[in-house]
């Protein structure tokens, strides 16, 4: 019974890790007038150094320009926010040690055992960068950690622009007066 009940614990945890959803902050010069910005373009020089495989980047770039325009931004090649983008990966191992009887009565009609499960899963965070082009100065910057997968491209574009779509949402920033 213990060991229905620890298979049915991890699968719990395992379904509750991998739909849990993106935790986001996001920071902010207090100077900046994001009234101003209307206009954006990717910073390349930036975008090259990201560790992310190239198909990964244009995921990334393609979910930032729709959150942007659904803002009513408008690429541009003279624009007045520069784009960057970062990432971050971190490896988890879980590993749970388990020991159980199995079976009914006392001695001689029980068997057990050591059972150990092991999980991993890779954890990763997306920065978004957004630069004042004419200043060169970081404005606003959002960062997104969640639980990346990997081994569908279906969803890996839905996972990516959920990152994409719940950093940018707290652009622009709600500025207290």
């Amino acid at each position: 019974m213990k060991f229905i009940k620890t298979i049915l614990v991890v699968a719990i945890i395992a379904v509750t890790a991998s739909c849990s959803s993106v935790r986001v902050v996001s920071d902010y010069d207090k100077e900046a007038d994001f009234t101003t910005y209307k206009t954006f373009a990717f910073y390349k020089p930036g975008i090259d150094k990201a560790e992310v495989s190239d198909l990964d980047k244009k995921r990334i770039l393609r979910a930032i320009e729709k959150e942007l325009t659904a803002k009513g931004f408008v690429k541009s090649n003279n624009p007045e926010l520069l784009v960057n983008i970062f990432t971050k990966e971190q490896k988890q191992v879980d590993v749970y040690n388990n020991y159980g009887y199995y079976g009914w009565g006392w001695n001689p009609w029980y068997w057990g055992g050591n059972y150990n499960n092991v999980r991993t899963s890779t954890q990763g965070s997306l920065f978004i960068d957004l630069i004042d082009a004419g200043s060169k100065e970081l404005i606003w910057q959002g960062k997104g950690t969640g639980y990346l997968i990997t081994d569908n491209i279906d969803k890996k574009d839905e996972r990516i622009g959920t990152f994409v779509h719940e950093i940018l949402e707290q652009y622009p920033p709600e500025i207290k007066n």
